[in-house]
């Protein structure tokens, strides 16, 4: 059956009738997501372990500097969510961008998409529980429990929590996203009053000076600066989420241009803001990868509960990061899953309507990040880090790719855009792909990690390739399926 035939269908079957959905994946689900759990889903989004934790290896590697690949980023990252929102707007979806891609790039691009971002989740998770078991390491009372029995303990509680129901989820990341932000207002406060009134810092005292006397904006150089993009785009990586959950709220088309929106003020102000005000507080140097910046920063200025309080915020934001990543790739498999191209457990949902069956794949992989927490508890962070930024580039991509094909077949008059629109297409699209390419490109001179990295892009396209083959005569009874169901 022909994929022309198929979207024809499918666009005469929107015409007709609201109550089918145009994915099949999208049935089921309750709408109880409220414009406050978007909002501040959003803005969870936007501040999580890439910044708390993340923040800190990348000052000490690249210096001031960081805040302009912050800046940078950032931009990018408005123009991919922002295309994302236009396509929402266009039509909700669960699936969102998996089901943005197999509408216009067909059943494989559905297929890639969904698997990359499953890799991409999967060991961002992993990322999380590390990040969790090294914050709770920062305790004398844990430091003796093994880091991986810490991994393990957190990825099971996160688990139960997501397995309730949406509303549940909703209610929980909007207490965790206002805990982040109230946090990173006191710390931008607290940093504000130490420059201000140029009061001691670990010795030293804040200010430009702290920056000009130790080697300047880019103290080791340019290229420290360009190899810390990768990760710098995996603290924005959970920005999409914003698409994904506009499939469960009832009013998507008032809430999502609102959270896209406010999107580039809050990249401006907790990223860039935040990352400034650490480089005039202490040099680059004192920060480190195994210890929050922020509580560096606050355990300087003598006074230790105060690092406390911040390690269990910033532990606390890993949590949500971690259950954001198990809701998004439950509802991304379950779609995958309906087309065919997902393992069918994974189209399960529960009594309270959440899809289970993706959620628990995820967590075994988890369980895999378990192991690696045993194995190399040192390196685990980064290596899953880079992994991961392979998943969120190719996501990113892959929205940007589906909304040049959306502008193609408005400007034919096959469909309609919205009013909420991406500026300056195609020039943005092809730009964005194009920076983000070139950061993949820019992890080759990273030779201990990002090279490796790099190098498993063949074994991923192999599998890629192999898992299709696995699954195309499923995926293509699927679609004569919703093909049948469209034409009755």
């Amino acid at each position: 059956m022909s994929k022309d035939a198929v979207e024809s269908a499918q666009a005469a079957s929107r015409t007709d009738t609201a109550q089918v959905p145009a994915d099949a994946g999208d049935a089921g689900y309750s709408k109880d997501l409220k414009a406050r759990h978007v909002n501040m889903i959003a803005i969870g989004g936007a501040i999580g372990t890439g910044l708390f934790l993340g923040a800190g290896g990348r000052l000490h590697d690249a210096g001031p500097a960081l805040a302009l690949a912050y800046l940078v980023c950032g931009v990018f990252a408005f123009f991919v969510v922002r295309a994302l929102g236009e396509l929402v707007l266009y039509r909700p979806s669960s699936g969102s961008f998996v089901s943005y891609a197999r509408e216009f790039l067909g059943e494989k691009g559905a297929y890639v998409a969904g698997w990359m971002y499953f890799l991409n989740w999967s060991t961002t998770g992993i990322a999380d529980i590390t990040a969790i078991a090294l914050y709770t390491h920062y305790w004398s009372l844990f430091t003796d429990i093994p880091q991986w029995v810490l991994a393990l303990i957190a990825l099971a509680v996160v688990l139960v929590v997501n397995l309730i129901s949406v509303k549940i989820f909703g209610e929980m990341e909007f207490w965790f996203a206002i805990i982040k932000v109230a946090t990173l207002v006191g710390f931008m406060l607290i940093g504000i009053f130490l420059l201000a009134t140029r009061h001691e810092v670990g010795g030293g005292t804040p200010g430009v000076g702290v920056i000009t006397d130790n080697g300047g904006v880019v103290p080791h150089g340019v290229m420290p600066v360009i190899l810390v993009m990768q990760g710098v785009i995996f603290a924005y990586a959970a920005l999409e989420l914003v698409g994904i959950a506009a499939g469960e709220t009832a009013e998507p088309e008032k809430v999502v241009p609102r959270a896209v929106n406010s999107i580039m003020w809050r990249v401006g102000l907790f990223y860039v803001g935040s990352v400034v005000l650490l480089a005039l507080l202490l040099p680059g140097s004192v920060y480190s990868a195994d210890e929050s910046p922020f509580v560096t920063v606050l355990s300087k200025i003598g006074i230790p509960a105060a690092g406390d309080v911040m390690n269990l915020v910033v532990l606390t934001a890993a949590m949500s990061s971690l259950n954001s990543g198990l809701y998004s790739t439950g509802r991304i498999l379950r779609s995958m899953a309906m087309a065919g191209s997902a393992p069918r457990f994974t189209a399960r949902m529960n009594r309270s309507q959440v899809p289970y069956g993706g959620i628990l794949l995820t967590c075994a992989v988890c369980v895999l990040g378990v192991g690696l927490n045993y194995l190399m508890p040192s390196q685990a962070f980064e290596i899953v880090l880079n992994i991961a930024s392979l998943g969120v580039i190719s996501t990113w991509v892959i929205i940007m790719v589906c909304h040049l094909v959306f502008v193609r077949r408005a400007q034919a008059g096959v469909m309609t855009r919205p009013s909420f629109r991406l500026p300056f297409s195609p020039v943005t699209e092809i730009t964005t792909v194009a920076f983000l390419l070139a950061c993949l490109g820019m992890m080759w001179n990273d030779a201990e990690v990002g090279r490796r990295t790099l190098l498993l892009i063949p074994a991923i396209a192999v599998l890629l390739i192999a898992g299709w083959f696995g699954v195309r005569r499923r995926v293509s009874q699927s679609t004569d399926r919703e093909l049948s169901d469209f034409t009755q």
